[in-house]
């Protein structure tokens, strides 16, 4: 390990602040630079926060050069499908342009070296599942078409000034950190595992369960499930990767296995002891019924191995979570 110290844009994020967490775990000191719009403050516990725009390229640069980073672990993006939809300049702004941003400034201090957070909405509607990394991708949302344009800037640069590009695809993130110094705090949630517990707990009337008659064991999409500590793993692993890497590569993560929504649902209700009163709702627009990874490239290439694939482990550390916020609130 050459340079320790790498910035991780949107790391006061889910993922991102679970990733520092690893980073500084393996001896590196994470920067954090976020604009702190979607990411909390609190969850920066590994290294300094720069509060900041990924347009500021003098910013940027400024704490590249201060920090002496070599390399970016660039999470910094708008992520709501759904928002995407009804406003996509804001994502094409935000995801394509911040990101050319953040690359030129990278380029003008001769930083070579990102990770980036991507995922499978760059795929669509899948023809085949589980799905590899070679499968079409077809977005149907700007939110996926502005994670696939950035996928393909970074291959385009990969080619033409040598930048060392990661890119992974993320399927369903959930969990919390095992150890509960972090967790998962939206605002709005729009994640399934957290809105069942919200539910269970009555800060919600009930949970609308979109689609019951998709070609699934029981009606209920498919997805799959990756704890948030894995995908952190697998940030790491890929930063180390670069050093022996072709300029451009990508990886899907996620546990080859999906779990339905009616499945979740079950499954807090075994962990809680305690009813999630749900109603069964039209399906939405766009949604596919089954989502499911094909990993074995990061399991082979990065020697990455999930280590909490079971859905128990998963679903606990969100509901360990939850009761930490509750106990400390």
């Amino acid at each position: 390990m050459q340079n320790s110290n790498v910035l991780v844009t949107g790391g006061a994020g889910y993922i991102g602040s679970h990733t520092c967490k690893q980073l500084a775990a393996q001896g590196y000191t994470p920067i954090v630079y976020d604009n702190l719009v979607h990411g909390n403050k609190e969850a920066v516990k590994w290294g300094p926060l720069i509060i900041g725009e990924l347009a500021d390229q003098d910013r940027i640069a400024k704490v590249i050069r201060e920090h002496k980073i070599a390399s970016v672990l660039h999470f910094a993006a708008f992520a709501y499908v759904g928002e995407s939809v009804a406003f996509p300049e804001k994502y094409y702004r935000n995801n394509v342009a911040g990101t050319l941003s953040l690359l030129s400034t990278m380029r003008a201090t001769a930083v070579k070296k990102i990770i980036f957070s991507s995922t499978c909405a760059t795929y669509g509607v899948p023809k085949i599942v589980p799905i590899s990394v070679d499968h079409p991708q077809h977005p149907i949302n700007p939110y996926g078409r502005s994670k696939l344009v950035v996928e393909q800037i970074l291959k385009d640069y990969a080619e033409a000034y040598g930048l060392q590009a990661c890119v992974l695809r993320y399927f369903n993130a959930a969990g919390a950190d095992p150890e509960l110094e972090i967790g998962e705090t939206h605002e709005p949630e729009t994640h399934l595992i957290p809105n069942v517990i919200r539910a269970m707990r009555g800060e919600l009337s009930h949970l609308d369960v979109f689609g019951s008659d998709y070609d699934t064991r029981d009606g209920s999409c498919i997805r799959d499930y990756v704890h948030v500590a894995d995908l952190a793993s697998a940030h790491v692993l890929a930063l180390e990767s670069l050093a022996n890497s072709s300029n451009f590569t990508v990886y899907n993560l996620g546990n080859g296995e999906g779990h339905s929504v009616l499945e979740i649902i079950e499954m807090v209700e075994q962990l809680s002891g305690k009813k999630v009163p749900y109603k069964l709702a039209p399906r939405r627009a766009g949604d596919p019924s089954m989502l499911v990874a094909d990993a074995q490239d990061a399991c082979d290439k990065l020697a990455w191995k999930p280590k909490y694939h079971r859905l128990e482990d998963i679903v606990g550390t969100a509901l360990a979570w939850a009761a930490k916020a509750d106990h400390s609130s």
